[in-house]
């Protein structure tokens, strides 16, 4: 029998299915996504499941499960299932939709903790890191920076020096599987039954660092390519490994673009540190590029607030600005559209 508190599960999860009419079925958790099926861990084992179709064609793209998801599941035959239901979502880490204006795509739910690799070569950059921090902290998720291939030459103070406006929002690792000590600390903060994803470039070894955390092999890596002296990507889907004794991992493959969906785009000052200048501007609207009394333009004025820092806030504020905008206009033709297919299913009624 599988403990599925080791996987996260707790009493308001448990409170959760009680509230669905499913709630005398199996219950598990989403830990591979396929394209038209999804591998679900119960108490009773691994199982392959499907979704019902009124779920498959009655739902979003952005609504149907994803990794992290815990679902209730109606078992068949040996080691199958089909999925009738699923609890409320909570933590989610989600991007915008490559290609569209204000749809997002769920990475992973019930998400603790976020680990956002970079390594210590020519992948470096505070800019992207700093992109994944706002949508890590727009859901509530705890992020921490882990710079990896510590081992590799690199000018430690010129990097904390990068990372420093952004230090107090996350906590900052340095490891390399080739020092274990790095390693063991990573490990120390991960608790039992916390779940713990896994974000970043290709070949930053995000699943070389899953091994060392794990102590054994579970995802597959590539060695360096002697042509680009790179890691190689080696993720092409999400996968989860239960690490002994302490929580969730889940690898994600590498990313080369990740669009903010955020619907605060007020919230960005704050994560970047420049919220203190923000509030002693002149005017309350003010929107920090070129009006009189702007304390934020002084301070990059005057050398105290960097300017790359202030140029990433306006390039993100302004993503995130367009994607919230785009997002309220899209909920607001959906009310709509709702609302004319109840008035069409009353006229049917009164017929």
């Amino acid at each position: 029998m599988i403990h599925l508190n080791t996987y996260g599960w707790n009493d308001k999860l448990n409170q959760l299915k009680q509230e669905s009419a499913y709630k005398a079925l199996s219950h598990g958790r989403v830990t591979v996504v396929h394209r038209t099926c999804y591998e679900v861990i119960s108490e009773s084992g691994l199982h392959q499941c499907e979704l019902t179709g009124n779920m498959m064609f009655g739902k979003s793209d952005f609504e149907l499960p994803c990794m992290g998801d815990w679902v209730i599941f109606q078992p068949f035959d040996e080691n199958k299932g089909i999925i009738v239901d699923m609890l409320p979502r909570e933590r989610i880490l989600y991007r915008k939709k490559s290609g569209t204006i204000a749809d997002k795509q769920a990475i992973a739910s019930y998400v603790d903790k976020a680990f956002i690799v970079q390594s210590l070569d020519d992948n470096f950059n505070i800019r992207r890191a700093e992109r994944f921090m706002v949508q890590i902290l727009e859901e509530k998720i705890k992020p921490i920076l882990v710079l990896n291939k510590a081992d590799l030459d690199f000018d430690k103070q010129k990097i904390e020096e990068h990372v420093k406006h952004i230090a107090h929002q996350m906590p900052v690792f340095f490891t390399s599987i080739h020092q274990p000590q790095t390693i063991l600390q990573l490990r120390e903060f991960i608790a039992k039954g916390e779940t713990v994803v896994f974000v970043g470039s290709s070949g930053v070894g995000k699943s070389s660092l899953v091994n060392a955390l794990c102590e054994k092999s579970v995802l597959l890596t590539s060695d360096i390519s002697v042509s680009t002296g790179k890691g190689r990507h080696t993720s092409t889907r999400r996968e989860m490994v239960l690490m002994d004794a302490s929580g969730v991992l889940i690898d994600t493959p590498g990313v080369r673009e990740f669009g903010l969906a955020i619907d605060d785009p007020d919230s960005l000052a704050k994560m970047l540190e420049i919220s203190d200048f923000t509030e002693s501007c002149r005017f309350k609207d003010c929107e920090h590029i070129n009006e009189p009394g702007c304390a934020v333009l002084e301070a990059v004025n005057c050398g105290i607030l960097d300017p790359k820092v202030y140029e990433s806030y306006l390039k993100l504020r302004k993503e995130a600005w367009h994607f919230s905008t785009s997002e309220h206009e899209k909920r607001k033709r959906d009310k709509s559209f709702s609302k004319l297919v109840d008035e069409v299913k009353k006229r049917k009624a009164n017929l």
